[in-house]
């Protein structure tokens, strides 16, 4: 790895990523005080994840992005072999079969294979660009219908769903016709309509109830819900302070760490905590749609697209859940929620950024952009 690799990269990207997992790191913290007792576990996990994601960051940052366009391939037939594994063989954790047990840690390989969707893509799409070609646009849908269906039969919803909208997201961008997108959107509309009879588990299904509806059961499937609006509310402009959090310092909340991260901020650091976090992430998008801009080649401009499309999902989703205006589905609030495999996966994919902001802009395309 190149040691001067910090002088190159994009710092406010970096310091913007810093400070969110700094956040992450004080509530999981402050969550591992409560009333029951002080656990640090979490804490001392999420500290060594953070570590070990930043150099992973730095170290794939200093690799020639351009050289993933020659292991797509690879890539692609490694995210389903570890998704049909982790299938018949992983740690069933709420009646999901997603993580692979190592012990000191649990990795959950959708999180590195929504990355490898994001190369996928940049690479098919850069040679397809603007592409209004049915038959290449259906190519590109059979591209996520194999891990798609791996991850539902886990089931995990969430990440199936960020996989889907990354692609046709990306699509869009590329500049397929509206009746194309249309087209999608029924053939979408139909899926969705068989995974609920077929796919869906009750579960999933009593989410998905009570997004519409939060006190069709209060004690149950909207429970969490409504005690994340409560800790939300209850927080008002200052907040309670750290480890002052009625809702999670007594455990009312549930997933206060993971899922529900966002509630505890609201409720412990007030607006001006949620307001702070907010900020950060729309530098972050802001920096992205610059790097995008400067970049001279289609499969770095993907690669950054996917990436911001990738990670504004998770904001909106993981925000609009706490708030009670999106189902639950255990989508991570990026650099913040407790986890290691999608902490390290997003800074994986921010180390790629960084490749793409220091040797993207004065490429020049050469024989096409391939």
């Amino acid at each position: 790895m190149n040691l001067n690799i910090f002088g190159k990269i994009d710092k406010t990207l970096f310091a913007s990523v810093l400070v969110l997992i700094s956040i992450g790191l004080i509530i999981i913290l402050s969550t591992s005080y409560s009333s029951v007792g002080t656990d640090l576990t979490n804490f001392k996990k999420q500290f060594i994840f953070s570590l070990v994601g930043i150099i992973l960051m730095f170290g794939v940052s200093s690799f020639n992005y351009r050289t993933l366009k020659n292991y797509t391939g690879i890539l692609y037939i490694l995210s389903c072999i570890v998704l049909a594994v982790v299938l018949s063989s992983g740690l069933i954790i709420r009646g999901t079969s997603s993580w692979f047990d190592f012990g000191f840690f649990n990795f959950q390989p959708s999180e590195i294979v929504k990355i490898a969707i994001v190369v996928i893509m940049a690479k098919y799409l850069s040679r397809n660009v603007y592409t209004n070609d049915i038959k290449k646009i259906l190519i590109s849908g059979m591209y996520i219908l194999l891990p798609v269906s791996l991850i539902l039969l886990q089931p995990d919803f969430g990440s199936a769903m960020v996989i889907i909208f990354v692609w046709f997201s990306m699509l869009f961008a590329s500049g397929i016709k509206k009746k194309f997108v249309v087209l999608i959107m029924v053939f979408g509309l139909i899926v969705a309509a068989t995974s609920w009879v077929y796919v869906l588990k009750d579960y999933q299904k009593d989410r998905i109830v009570t997004f519409v509806n939060p006190q069709s059961d209060p004690k149950g499937a909207g429970y969490n819900v409504n005690q994340s609006i409560i800790a939300i509310g209850s927080g008002e402009f200052w907040g309670k302070g750290l480890g002052h959090g009625s809702q999670s310092q007594l455990n009312f909340l549930p997933e206060k760490h993971t899922d529900f991260i966002f509630a505890v901020i609201a409720e412990e650091m007030g607006f001006i905590g949620v307001m702070l976090v907010l900020t950060v992430f729309g530098v972050i998008f802001y920096r992205l749609f610059k790097i995008t801009e400067e970049t001279q080649d289609n499969f770095g401009k993907f690669l950054i697209i996917g990436t911001a499309l990738m990670l504004m999902f998770h904001v909106i989703v993981n925000v609009g859940m706490n708030i009670g205006i999106m189902p639950v589905t255990g989508i991570p609030l990026p650099f913040i929620s407790y986890g290691g495999s999608s902490l390290v996966s997003f800074l994986i994919i921010i180390g790629i950024v960084q490749g793409v902001f220091i040797r993207g802009r004065g490429y020049k395309i050469e024989n096409g952009d391939e």
